[in-house]
């Protein structure tokens, strides 16, 4: 099996090769920015970091975009944080147009809205553990139970269009999405190369996915 992550220029590359070589051992997992290598891949995962107009025009400018929205057409695809956030329509950061494969766009914490128990004041960015809840049965989230905690590290997170592409939420001042599924596609706002037991699961269960 070959595993394709997408290198742009703007993501945790190492960690994630790496989590992805420790549930996978002996799989080619190979960090690339060769359209070709995405094509030939089995899989892909399409991480990323940093600020969405940045990585839009890096994206772009290495002639990445064509093969990223072949591959979430046609095979097992897992987006990770600003991953997931390029997926969508437009991002409220910058007003910057996404990839428009899935409906709906990604907006900022609401400053109003960012308290928590007691009325303590909740900081942006969110940073750090939180708490998991599937939306609905999904093969990625086997072995997985409510609630589990993974980690994050963001200040925007998509809203989508359509309610059945929710197939997680979490709970920062308000609930959010935090993951996305539809056919081929998952993709999630934490980092599941950074969240320990439960986010190698999810990223073995990514592995022996058929979607």
């Amino acid at each position: 099996m070959k595993i394709a992550v997408v290198d742009y220029g703007m993501g945790n590359l190492r960690s994630v090769s790496k989590a992805l070589e420790h549930v996978a051992p002996g799989t080619d997992v190979r960090v690339s920015s060769d359209p070709a290598d995405l094509g030939a891949a089995d899989r892909v995962v399409f991480p990323g970091q940093g600020a969405m107009p940045d990585c839009m025009r890096e994206l772009d400018s290495r002639g990445l975009r064509p093969a990223v929205m072949a591959a979430a057409g046609t095979k097992p695809f897992l987006g990770i944080c600003i991953g997931l956030q390029m997926l969508f329509e437009r991002s409220e950061e910058g007003d910057t147009p996404g990839l428009g494969i899935l409906p709906g766009r990604v907006g900022r914490f609401p400053p109003e809205k960012m308290q928590g128990e007691g009325g303590t004041r909740l900081k942006v960015p969110h940073m750090g553990w939180n708490n998991v809840h599937p939306a609905e049965a999904h093969a990625l989230w086997s072995g997985i139970g409510d609630g589990e905690r993974f980690y994050f590290v963001h200040s925007y997170f998509p809203e989508p269009d359509a309610p059945e592409l929710v197939a997680g939420f979490s709970v920062y001042g308000i609930p959010f999405t935090c993951a996305v599924a539809r056919d081929n596609i998952f993709a999630v706002q934490f980092h599941p190369e950074k969240s320990q037991t439960a986010g190698l699961k999810l990223l073995s269960n990514f592995i022996a996915w058929n979607p």
